[in-house]
């Protein structure tokens, strides 16, 4: 009760402008005195379980990490909460997990206490670099597949990526419960397809809790403990991090070897520099204060780190001025989707920069360059692993920073050999690298034009070989490879432009592939290419904001869309306003907004007709100068939604 009291006093002032941070302080209070804290430190190493649960959207991981966190008492059961590990507003609201969440759980089995450390993952594709980093820390994982709906497109995915690293496997039924699920068809998916023997599937449901006790007794029974020793010097994989506002950046770190304590002094592998640790806490799943961290444990590690610049996932961090051999890491997930991200008000442009680069800390799998645009000023490039991931980005950005970002989706970089010597001289060298159109050179003044180009590998299913080779070739692709991994699968590898790939290529692969197509790619560098800028004219005056760079086998296309979508959004005006999408001085698309017309006859009476043609004849004329004066004003909005696209 006295710290209660002094609590109340003197910190709660300090916390009163983030609930969040208040509320995780008073969950805190009661752990601190806890005597269970000591047992987490002294648990030995093989007494401890590192584990993730994996499987397809909506097979009921979230659902199963209830039972387990009840279960083992982290929580209290009937407490009228669900998904307590989805504590996103934006997992909450759309029902989906988007960030993984650790949990570490004691258990008693066969008068032994065990450490359970749980990561429960996403299960949308977009979201697999959680998947695959949070598996760095594991040493085994739960397959969970839906009685139900059976093995679908991520559940592939997530088995090999588990098998990939060597992890042992629990596979797990669940939803047995409901009326059309079917274990035995099930139980026969896995045998054919991950060659699992039926015997060795448990069948729960987890939303009534039916079986779960059998999976805690599973994961201690089949997966290995941690092959850490405590006697060495400090090492540790950095595998997830997070900012608040009051404590700066958080890492959330997997303990090698060695032990960790507070006041010591660490050192990061990849940049070098030293911190001191200022808090260690377990997540259970509340933030729970402790002393020392030790070998084979998962534990948030707060050492002042200022940005994202200095906490890099994947990295290793020891003791200061001790040399240890780094961990081995993990290769980050490349982005399949770019956008652009800008401030809606160029004044809020710090601000925006802020509040991005504190949400990256939470997702190692966005990328960030800086951007400019003619239209809507300086901003950033923000690579995303697909459509989902960059919606859910952007929603995060609004929610949790009250920021306004403007999305768009910017062209890829090109590189253009010159031969114009004035423009050599300008620029001093004979290759220049853009990305705004504004800035393309006559044609004349180019020698060849290069683009990005990369090399694709797609895993497809063979029924569905013949609408992805349609889609790589719409997408300008040439097959380089095509080979058989085994009689329902085959790999093809594809030459494919960055350009056509960058903004819709894995979204419309999975479509075409009812999701379960995977698709990786690696760079090859610069290619020799034919490209245009294609140029758009209002009342014959070019508007550069609109400008792009377009391949000529697609630009007549590309032409009729912007010109269409320039029609449908820029607002009827006193004049006549002709769009014209042009390369040089070819005309490829046209589209006419009509003037507004004023009756200037309605109080013409009587008289003979040529009196009505004088008064038309005098707005013809008018109309024309106008039209030779004004200028076409473009709504802001207008250029937002035809850069969006």
């Amino acid at each position: 009760m006295i710290i209660k009291r002094l609590v109340s006093r003197y910190l709660k002032p300090y916390f009163w402008k983030s609930e969040q941070n208040w509320l995780r302080l008073c969950r805190c209070q009661h752990y601190s005195t806890n005597k269970e804290i000591e047992e987490y430190l002294n648990i030995p190493v093989e007494q401890v379980r590192n584990f993730s649960i994996i499987a397809h959207v909506d097979h009921g991981k979230s659902t199963l990490a209830d039972r387990l966190l009840e279960l083992t008492g982290a929580v209290k059961k009937n407490s009228g909460k669900s998904q307590i590990l989805d504590s996103l507003q934006v997992e909450q609201e759309r029902g989906i997990t988007v960030k993984a969440q650790t949990a570490s759980l004691l258990y008693d089995y066969k008068d032994k206490r065990y450490l359970l450390n749980l990561i429960d993952t996403p299960g949308h594709v977009d979201f697999c670099n959680e998947v695959y980093r949070s598996l760095a820390a594991c040493e085994g994982v739960v397959l969970l597949v839906d009685a139900n709906q059976g093995v679908q497109a991520q559940t592939v995915a997530n088995f090999h990526l588990a098998k990939s690293k060597d992890l042992t496997i629990v596979p797990v039924l669940n939803k047995v419960d409901l009326k059309n699920a079917d274990p035995d068809r099930v139980c026969l998916e896995l045998l054919t397809l991950f060659s699992i023997d039926p015997d060795t599937v448990l069948r729960i449901s987890a939303k009534f809790g039916t079986g779960v006790e059998n999976v805690l007794q599973e994961v201690i029974e089949r997966i290995p403990h941690p092959q850490a020793d405590r006697s060495k010097h400090f090492r540790g994989l950095l595998f997830d991090s997070w900012y608040e506002q009051y404590r700066g950046t958080l890492n959330l770190i997997y303990l090698k070897d060695g032990q960790l304590n507070v006041g010591d002094e660490i050192t990061s592998h990849l940049t070098n520099k030293s911190y001191e640790v200022k808090s260690l806490s377990i997540l259970t799943p509340a933030e729970t204060p402790i002393h020392q961290l030790v070998a084979g444990q998962v534990g948030l590690v707060g050492c002042n780190m200022k940005n994202s610049k200095e906490s890099i996932i994947g990295d290793t961090l020891h003791l200061k001025n001790v040399k240890v051999e780094p961990l081995t890491g993990f290769k980050p997930q490349q982005p399949m989707v770019f956008a652009g991200v800008y401030p809606a008000d160029q004044a809020q442009h710090v601000a925006l920069r802020t509040a991005i680069e504190k949400l990256i800390l939470t997702d190692s799998a966005v990328t960030l360059t800086p951007d400019s645009s003619p239209a809507l000023g300086q901003g950033w490039r923000l690579g995303f692993l697909g459509l989902l991931h960059m919606e859910v980005f952007c929603q995060r950005l609004e929610q949790e920073h009250g920021a306004e970002p403007i999305i768009t989706a910017p062209s890829v970089t090109y590189k253009l050999k010159l031969k114009n010597p004035k423009l050599i001289s300008t620029y001093g060298e004979h290759t220049i690298y853009l990305s705004n159109p504004t800035h393309f050179p006559n044609e004349k003044d180019v020698e060849e034009y290069f683009e990005p180009c990369v090399k694709g590998t797609i895993v497809t299913p063979t029924e569905y070989l013949g609408d992805v080779i349609a889609l790589c070739v719409n997408k300008r692709g040439v097959q380089q490879s095509c080979s058989n991994i085994d009689d329902l699968r085959i790999m093809i590898k594809y030459f494919l432009p960055l350009s056509e790939i960058v903004l819709d290529f894995h979204d419309k692969l999975k479509a075409v592939s009812s999701g379960y197509a995977s698709f990786d790619y690696e760079p090859l560098g610069y290619h020799s290419t034919d490209i245009v800028k294609l140029n758009i004219h209002l009342n014959g005056n070019p508007v550069e904001e609109l400008s792009r760079i377009v391949h000529k086998t697609k630009v007549n296309s590309v032409a009729r869309d912007i010109a269409f979508r320039l029609k449908e959004t820029i607002p009827r005006q006193m004049i006549q306003i002709a769009i014209q999408a042009c390369v040089g001085s070819k005309v490829l698309a046209r589209e006419t907004i009509k003037a507004y017309r004023k009756d200037v006859t309605a109080k013409l009476y009587g008289g003979d007709v040529t009196r009505r043609m004088k008064l038309l004849k005098q707005q013809a004329e008018g109309k024309k100068k106008m039209r030779s004066i004004a200028n076409v004003r473009i709504p802001h909005e207008t250029f937002i939604s035809v850069l969006r696209k």
